[in-house]
């Protein structure tokens, strides 16, 4: 680490601690306070990653690391730990996880590499390999931590056509069960659709969380330019009828291909 490099870093820990110890605000707050907070700063470095927009990817990855040093913090007046052996620690950790580079493991990929990570991990005392897998994750996001987990112990489809099979059998088994009007029985076939169309993303090399907030974004866009659109016209939505506001709506996607 560059002097300058290493001068910023202690500035940032000296802010931390000052404000810690003379704002009221920053005095006030636990672990548990800081919780929300740290989930939003993450929703919002992922929303400069979906927009690409680098300015927004800086200062949100300074906002979390501010939390970091705030955690750390606590984590010190708790005498639970410290900021060097949090750094520490994931050091160690970088270094143990990564015998192909310092050790002497062969790899031949990044697969290999997975696969090397879940047998360490078992090693290391954890009882599954999906055990790493966060429960408060969103839905979408976990069914692919989850499938990728699998993965790294061989329980996968062999190609993306035997995948696009399973979403197909899925979906006949959801149409089954809502000839049945099984309410119940819908939503579980429902979410195993969900999962099998998940897994077909995997095998397309999609970010299925990534493509639906992209198809969000591109419906909050056209649907807040058609209101537009109809208050032009003097009327608003809820006054017309669905041909026409579908007239309006082909309309705005029309101007964007074009």
């Amino acid at each position: 680490m560059s002097d300058t490099l290493s001068s910023a870093f202690m500035r940032l820990v000296g802010i931390m601690d000052e404000l810690r110890e003379k704002c009221p605000w920053d005095r006030k707050q636990t672990i548990h306070s800081l919780r929300q907070m740290t989930i939003e700063e993450t929703f919002e470095l992922a929303d400069a990653i979906t927009d690409n927009q680098w300015q927004g990817i800086r200062e949100e990855l300074g906002d979390l690391m501010l939390h970091i040093l705030f955690y750390a913090r606590i984590g010190k007046e708790q005498e639970q730990f410290t900021l060097q052996q949090v750094i520490e620690g994931i050091s160690e950790k970088l270094i143990s996880r990564h015998p192909h580079i310092y050790g002497d493991v062969k790899v031949e990929n990044a697969e290999d590499v997975k696969k090397n990570w879940e047998k360490l991990k078992l090693k290391e005392g954890k009882t599954s390999v999906l055990s790493g897998v966060p429960r408060s994750l969103p839905a979408m996001v976990k069914a692919m931590r989850l499938q990728e987990k699998a993965k790294q112990v061989g329980f996968e489809w062999d190609n993306k056509e035997q995948v696009w099979d399973k979403v197909e059998e899925e979906t006949n088994e959801l149409k089954a069960a809502m000839d049945r009007g099984d309410q119940e029985q819908i939503e579980e076939e429902f979410g195993d659709l969900l999962f099998s169309l998940v897994n077909y993303a995997r095998f397309l090399q999609v970010d299925a969380e990534n493509a639906l907030e992209r198809t969000n974004k591109k419906f909050i866009h056209r649907f807040t330019q058609m209101e537009k659109a109809a208050l032009d016209q003097g009327r608003d939505l809820a006054g017309m009828s669905l041909q026409e506001m579908d007239a309006i709506w082909d309309s705005i996607k029309k101007q964007r291909d074009q």
